[in-house]
């Protein structure tokens, strides 16, 4: 039996984790955890490695680079891809996100019915 994916979103507004998840789950069986947190993010991510990480960059606290940057420390999830999820589209704001790690970069606002196929194709995965 093939396992679901594990999709971990971290985003402090509510409203798009909300559109997120209906976006991804409409076209997947992706499991959705959220977090609003970069430091509730990290927690979770230790506790139980996710497949993937969706990452706001802009958060208050821990912000996306600092969490990134922290799950990038540590052994367990130290491997898993993390997308960023970010208003700012400029060339030089996407090429520091790759630069810091990322697996890929949705620019807000994104179409939530192309969401998915975004992800999967940012991973190499299957839909």
């Amino acid at each position: 039996m093939i396992s679901r994916r594990q999709i971990l979103l971290i985003d402090d507004e509510t409203d798009i984790q909300t559109v997120i998840k209906i976006g991804l789950t409409l076209s997947t069986d992706w499991v959705i955890t959220t977090a609003n947190s970069g430091e509730a993010g990290l927690e979770v991510a230790i506790a139980t490695p996710p497949d993937a990480v969706l990452l706001d960059v802009a958060m208050p606290g821990m912000d996306g680079l600092a969490t990134l940057a922290a799950l990038q420390k540590n052994e367990a999830t130290s491997q898993v891809p993390v997308i960023f999820l970010t208003a700012k589209a400029q060339a030089a704001d996407r090429r520091r996100l790759y630069e810091a790690g990322a697996s890929g970069v949705i620019t807000k606002p994104f179409d939530p019915t192309t969401l998915a196929s975004q992800v999967a194709g940012f991973l190499s995965w299957t839909l």
